[in-house]
C-alpha cells in the first residue's frame, strides 16, 4: 500500500498481485500510439505496464493524494493525468478510439459503464475489473437469472467477453468478493 491508506468512499481495493498485473496488461496489449486511457489508477500498478507497452496513457484519478504520488513516478510525456470523478469526465475531450482500462470501484461501476457507454462511437474497447456478479450480469444470456437491465444496456452497444477471475487476495485491502476481467468492444465497428 505504499503508506496509501485505502478509502471507502472512493471504493479503493487496488491490485497488488504482479501474476494479475500482468494478465491484465496482456490481454489490453496496448501498442505505441493507442490512445489508452486507465480509469482509477491508484497506486499504478497497472499503469507501469501499459506505458511500457503504450508509451503514453492518459489516466483519470479522483484521488488527489494518489494523483500527486502519480505525478511524482510518470514524466508527462508519459502520463497525461486529469484530476477528476471518473462519473463527470467528459471522455469526450480525450478524442476518438478511446482504449479505456480500469479496475472500476465497484460501488459506481454500473453507472460508469453507462456512463462509458454514451461515448461508444468513440471507444475502441474497454478493459475492466468488476465484482464477479457484475460480470455474469453484463455477459448474461436472455431468459437467464443474471439477464437484466445492465445486460439489455450494455449488450445493444458491446460484444462482451469474461476474460478471468480474480481472486480477493490479489488485492490490498482484499473485496470480500472474486472479481473478473471483461473485454467490451463496441458493436459500431459491427455495422
Amino acid at each position: 500500500m505504499h503508506g496509501h491508506q485505502a478509502r471507502t468512499r472512493f471504493g479503493q481495493n487496488f491490485l497488488a498481485d504482479p501474476h494479475y498485473v500482468q494478465r491484465i496488461v496482456d490481454a489490453v496489449n496496448p501498442q505505441p500510439g493507442d490512445n489508452v486511457v486507465e480509469i482509477g489508477p491508484g497506486l499504478a500498478a497497472l499503469t507501469g505496464g501499459l506505458i511500457a507497452r503504450a508509451g503514453h496513457i492518459t489516466a483519470v484519478e479522483i484521488d488527489r493524494d494518489l494523483a500527486a504520488r502519480l505525478r511524482e513516478s510518470f514524466t508527462p510525456a508519459q502520463l497525461t493525468l486529469h484530476e477528476a470523478d471518473a462519473l463527470d469526465f467528459d471522455f469526450g475531450v480525450l478524442g476518438d478510439r478511446l482504449r479505456v482500462v480500469g479496475n472500476l470501484p465497484y460501488n459506481i461501476s454500473s453507472p460508469l459503464l453507462f456512463h462509458l457507454a454514451a461515448r461508444d462511437t468513440q471507444l475502441r474497447d474497454l478493459h475492466v475489473m468488476l465484482q464477479k456478479e457484475v460480470v455474469a450480469r453484463m455477459t448474461a444470456a436472455p431468459g437467464t437469472a443474471d439477464y437484466g437491465r445492465l445486460t439489455v444496456m450494455l449488450q445493444a452497444k458491446f460484444r462482451i467477453v469474461r476474460l478471468f477471475v480474480v481472486p480477493p487476495g490479489a488485492f490490498r485491502p482484499a473485496p470480500k468478493v472474486e472479481s473478473a476481467v471483461a473485454r467490451l468492444i463496441p458493436l459500431h465497428g459491427d455495422k
